[in-house]
C-alpha cells in the first residue's frame, strides 16, 4: 500500500484527486494539507509515498515546499500554469498534471508513479537534497507570477526586509519569504559573509574595504555601499592579509 498526501489550497482540486485516486486500491491517501507550511510539516513527519502538489498556495508555494522537506517522496505537480511545472521541474519530478485534467490524464500520472523505479526517484531526490543543503549552487525565486533559477554565485548580498529577504544580483532584486538568519545557515560560509544584522555579502563581489575610526565599509562591484557593525568586524577582518 502506497502512502499518498494530497496538498492543494482549493478542496475542489484535493477532492478531484481523491475522486480519481478511489479505483486504484494500492494508493491510500494518508491526510490532506490546504498549504504549503502543513504540507512541509506532513510530509517530514508521514512520509508519504508519492505527494499530489499544487504550486500557488498560501503560506509556501509548492517550489518552497521542495526547499523545506527533510523526507523526499515522488512527487507529481497540479497546476494551472504549464511554465511552472513544465520548465521548473520537467527532468525532476514523475509528473505534472495541467489543470483542468481528466481522468484518463490522471491514471496516465499515476501509472507514471507506481512504475518510478529508484534509479528515476535519484532525480528527485537530487533536486530536493540541493535546495535543502547547506551549500546550494542554484535557487529558486520568483520574478512575477514564475519562479526562475537564480544561480548563488551571481548574487551581490542578501538584505534583510523586515520578516523577509531581498536578494541583489547585478541587475536585479529578488524577494525571499525567508529570513535572512535562515539562509545564512543555507549558504556557504566560505563565500558569504554576514557583515551586518541586515547584510550578507558574496565576498568575491567585494571591491574595497574602508576603514574611518571605528568604522568600516565594504564597496561592492557594482558600486553599492554597506556598513559592517562592530560585532562582525572580525568576520571580515579574517580576510585581511
Amino acid at each position: 500500500m502506497k502512502k499518498v498526501l494530497i496538498i492543494d489550497d482549493e478542496s475542489d482540486a484535493r477532492n478531484l484527486i481523491r475522486e480519481y485516486l478511489s479505483p486504484h486500491s494500492n494508493f491510500e491517501i494518508t491526510a490532506e494539507c490546504e498549504n504549503g507550511l502543513e504540507a512541509v510539516d506532513r510530509i517530514n513527519t508521514e512520509e508519504p509515498d508519492l505527494i499530489f502538489l499544487d504550486i500557488q498556495m498560501p503560506g509556501l508555494n509548492g517550489f518552497q515546499v521542495v526547499q523545506q522537506i527533510i523526507h523526499v517522496p515522488k512527487i507529481i505537480f497540479t497546476t494551472a500554469y504549464d511554465q511552472f511545472a513544465i520548465k521548473a521541474f520537467d527532468n525532476n519530478a514523475i509528473d505534472y498534471l495541467l489543470k483542468p485534467y481528466t481522468s484518463e490524464r490522471f491514471n496516465q500520472s499515476l501509472s507514471k508513479a507506481a512504475a518510478y523505479t529508484q534509479a528515476d526517484f535519484v532525480k528527485t531526490e537530487k533536486l530536493a537534497n540541493e535546495f535543502t543543503g547547506q551549500s546550494p549552487t542554484r535557487i529558486m525565486v520568483e520574478s512575477g507570477n514564475k519562479m526562475i533559477t537564480l544561480k548563488v554565485e551571481d548574487i551581490f548580498y542578501f538584505e534583510a526586509e523586515k520578516d523577509y529577504t531581498r536578494i541583489h544580483t547585478a541587475s536585479k532584486s529578488y524577494l525571499s519569504n525567508y529570513g535572512i538568519g535562515i539562509l545564512e545557515q543555507r549558504m556557504d560560509a566560505k563565500i558569504f559573509l554576514r557583515i551586518h544584522r541586515s547584510y550578507i555579502v558574496n565576498i568575491h563581489s567585494i571591491k574595497e574595504v574602508h576603514k574611518e575610526g571605528y568604522s568600516m565599509q565594504v564597496l561592492l562591484s557594482n558600486d553599492k555601499t554597506l556598513n559592517v557593525s562592530r560585532s562582525y568586524m572580525e568576520q571580515l577582518k579574517k580576510y585581511f592579509y
